[in-house]
């Protein structure tokens, strides 16, 4: 029997080369484990005043030919980078070996002072591109405290839909339960908030389906511009020539794009174009006004058609089609209110952070404050077009109810670590805008402006703004901001937690009181993914600095009746940075000049 499956195996491992490195787990189970036990730190110390020796972009050229050889084109496969330090041998390294060379920052890949990011992104994105060719794709697992070259290999993750976590270090929990998360058990069914406790301890999977193919059809009068998300656009021969738009928008030039990975909360941003020729045969037309101000030609033709095309193989082998049809009217870009009325301010502002991003990316010129420039213009244009007013007379500026919270959108956004690169790493960048790219529209907008909710004596939980006059020594906040979630309290919560009040069978309250926001913010950490790093602060605390970033700053130290408090207990920011009402100000100054 034995010398049976030997000769049913040796036709298997003569035609594929890969079988000697890929197996079965079910053949290599006992083996793989004991590697991961015998696991240790690298025996051999770097030289002095040098890096340890670490080839990256070799290790995943191995791995993706691997991978090629093993699992041809179509078969779902996922390969997983843990990387504790930058790579510094071979193609892809982005740093020398010797510490007196400092890791890229910001400012030297502006310069062009970082010789190496140009070399070392061309070698993974070509890594990249034979990752999505053969539907395969690439999960990276960053957890040190310096950088380790994620700038660079982005493409590899972002274009094949796999997934970024960026970690202290591999003993932190944010790595452990993301991990967990992303590999426990696909079968396992989602619990209802109803069922989980929430403070359990218990992760949701995510359920990952693979080898999946987005496509777009639209009617004639309308143009693909291209797309913005974790994917990789198809080879030209399946796009529709006519249908594809002149200027692209991310992943342009066709009709169809690649997604090797998704999860149920995976979404891609499309942007369209108005076809400016008449097609043939349509009768009629005539100009008018796109909602820019901007002279075009608009159709004949009643209303336009917009279809997608999702297809993409379940964890359990089931290949399912996903179609989505809509419809919408043409109208008269001076037909105001009904353009109004169709407007979803909080799609539009993550769609706005997308194109964004992607400009700043592709643009070298595109830095920091020209991007908060083009962002002014683009809602001082909005609020012209479709806002009421007198001119010259700011008091009379109002927006209709679909456009109230777009300037707060947009103004958070100009302070967000998407566009204000400083303080910030380019790995930490770019993991923040792979995470922006491929979550759906409110997590998308709790990146952009997070939340904020007060737990006190005086009611049930409720939301507050996101200001600064919100800190009251009496009360407690839970700030999610996506990527860290703060629970914050004021100077006489922590002054009685300090004393143990919780711990008197008379002050049963107060103990309730705390538990309820680490409840709440241990089922965001359970439900999301990547895990967000969870802080708990005091205020006037070091630590208070996560929550204090993120706040309106309406109260500064410039403010009357400092130095430094508050009516009420409240903070004060140091900072110079203008608030919102003072950002208000100045749009409607702008917005209803000649």
């Amino acid at each position: 029997q034995q010398q049976q499956q030997q000769q049913q195996q040796q036709p298997y491992q003569q035609t594929n080369p890969a079988s000697s490195f890929l197996v079965p787990l079910s053949e290599c189970e006992f083996t793989f484990s004991a590697i991961l036990e015998e696991l240790a730190r690298d025996p051999f110390a770097p030289l002095p005043q040098s890096r340890h020796n670490r080839a990256t972009g070799t290790a995943l050229a191995v791995a993706s030919t691997l991978l090629s050889l093993g699992c041809p084109s179509g078969h779902p496969a996922r390969a997983c980078l843990f990387v504790g330090g930058p790579c510094t041998e071979g193609p892809g390294n982005i740093v020398p070996k010797a510490l007196e060379n400092a890791t890229r920052s910001h400012k030297d890949i502006a310069q062009d002072k970082a010789p190496l990011f140009t070399k070392a992104k061309k070698k993974y994105d070509a890594i990249a591109t034979q990752l999505c060719a053969n539907g395969h794709s690439l999960d990276v697992f960053a957890c040190a405290l310096d950088q380790v070259g994620l700038a660079e290999m982005k493409g590899c993750a972002q274009k094949t839909g796999g997934a970024v976590v960026l970690a202290e270090s591999f003993s932190h929990v944010v790595f452990k339960k993301s991990f967990v998360k992303l590999y426990g058990s696909q079968n396992k069914p989602e619990p209802s908030p109803e069922s989980v406790s929430s403070s359990s301890d218990e992760v949701t999977p995510l359920k990952v389906h693979s080898n999946g193919i987005f496509e777009v059809i639209t009617s004639r009068d309308v143009k693909v511009a291209g797309c913005v998300g974790p994917c990789a656009a198809l080879d030209t021969a399946r796009r529709h020539l006519g249908n594809v738009a002149d200027v692209s928008i991310g992943y342009g030039g066709t009709t169809a794009w690649k997604m090797c990975a998704l999860t149920r909360n995976t979404t891609l941003a499309v942007f369209f174009e108005v076809a400016k020729e008449k097609p043939d045969g349509a009768s009629g037309g005539g100009y008018g006004q796109n909602p820019y101000g901007q002279q075009q030609q608009y159709q004949s033709a009643p209303q336009f058609f917009l279809q997608f095309h999702c297809t993409s193989t379940l964890p359990t082998g089931e290949t399912r089609l996903r179609v989505i049809t809509t419809t919408r009217r043409w109208t008269s870009g001076q037909n105001i209110p009904e353009i109004s009325m169709a407007f979803d301010q909080e799609a539009a502002a993550v769609l706005i952070a997308r194109q964004l991003t992607w400009k700043m990316e592709q643009d070298d010129e595109m830095d920091g404050p020209a991007a908060t420039r083009w962002l002014d213009r683009k809602l001082i244009g909005a609020c012209q077009r479709f806002g009421e007013y007198r001119k010259e007379d700011p008091h009379s500026f109002q927006l209709a109810p679909q456009f109230s919270l777009f300037p707060q959108f947009m103004f958070n956004l100009r302070r967000s670590q998407f566009v204000q690169v400083f303080n910030n790493s380019p790995d930490e960048t770019a993991y923040f805008r792979v995470v922006l790219w491929r979550e759906n529209v409110l997590n998308s907008l709790v990146m952009i402006q997070p939340t904020l909710t007060a737990y006190s004596f005086n009611g049930p939980p409720e939301p507050v703004l996101l200001d600064v006059c919100s800190v009251a020594p009496d009360r407690i906040l839970l700030l999610d901001a996506y990527f860290s979630v703060v629970v914050f309290h004021g100077s006489t919560i922590a002054q009685w937690r300090k004393a143990k009040y919780q711990e008197q069978e008379e002050h049963k309250a107060f103990a309730e009181l705390l538990k309820m926001p680490q409840e709440d913010a241990n089922y965001i950490l359970n439900q999301r993914f990547p895990v967000p790093r969870l802080v708990d602060c005091d205020q006037n605390g070091s630590q208070a600095r996560f929550l204090l970033a993120k706040l309106n700053p309406s109260a500064t130290h410039n403010s009357q009746g400092s130095p430094y408090g508050h009516a009420g207990g409240s903070d004060v920011i140091f900072t110079d940075d203008v608030s919102l009402q003072v950002f208000m100000e100045h749009l409607k100054r702008l917005s209803v000049s000649a």
